[in-house]
């Protein structure tokens, strides 16, 4: 836990919920102890999609599909949502779900490795979010700036791993130590990107906010190597 539970606890009963859907297939999600995105994260989500208002998401890490159908329900009417999941046995239940949803004409789900998948894709995105395995978020970043549009929105989700990313590598169990490195290289990078503005929350088990800036401002804001 990120931030003080009793805390959490009560932030999270200031919502509002969902559709009896979104919070049926949620129940249904947790009672059989798939992860899903966390009420905060589901609030920040929310609050982000009216703000932005994206015509186009792309998701990297469908799971069940319940993330999906959220942005979904809280985007704007045109919104279109790609997302890419590679677990056999999950991709079935997320086509199911969007079906039940009745949001398959406007949810696309691409099946196989996201790495492989996002070399393919050649459309550009108002906001991606990123909810996929979370060692690979650093292989998966070049590809996603490139399909990112100028201006455009990236939320990485589950970026402090319940305060881990913050303990030294010889704190962290042995088989967590290369997901904890690449997390903390991933974090420095989207702070650093000269395309990039980012900023950390505590928000769930931490969540990353980076717009990808104009190229104009990317010129004017990176510094000249003769000053």
């Amino acid at each position: 836990m990120i931030i003080d539970e009793r805390l959490t606890v009560f932030i999270d009963s200031l919502d509002r919920g969902n559709t009896a859907f979104l919070d049926s297939l949620e129940k249904e999600a947790l009672e059989a102890g798939i992860p899903i995105v966390r009420k905060s994260m589901q609030s920040l989500l929310k609050f982000l999609l009216a703000l932005t208002k994206p015509e186009k998401i792309l998701e990297v890490g469908a799971a069940v599909g319940f993330s999906a159908l959220l942005m979904c329900e809280y985007a704007p009417e045109g919104c279109r949502i790609t997302t890419i999941e590679n677990y056999e046995k999950r991709i079935p239940i997320a086509r199911e779900n969007f079906r039940r949803a009745g949001r398959q004409d406007r949810i696309t789900l691409l099946e196989g490795d996201a790495a492989a998948v996002l070399k393919e894709l050649t459309d550009s995105y108002d906001m991606i979010f990123m909810d996929a395995a979370k060692g690979q978020y650093l292989h998966f970043l070049p590809e996603v700036l490139r399909l990112l549009a100028p201006g455009g929105l990236l939320v990485s989700d589950n970026v402090l791993q319940d305060g881990d990313v913050v303990q030294s590598r010889f704190a962290v169990e042995r088989r967590d130590r290369t997901i904890h490195a690449r997390m903390r290289e991933y974090l420095y990078q989207l702070k650093h990107h000269p395309e990039l503005e980012t900023v950390v929350l505590p928000v769930g088990d931490g969540v990353t906010l980076s717009t990808k800036l104009p190229r104009a401002c990317v010129h004017l804001c990176v510094p000249r190597a003769d000053t």
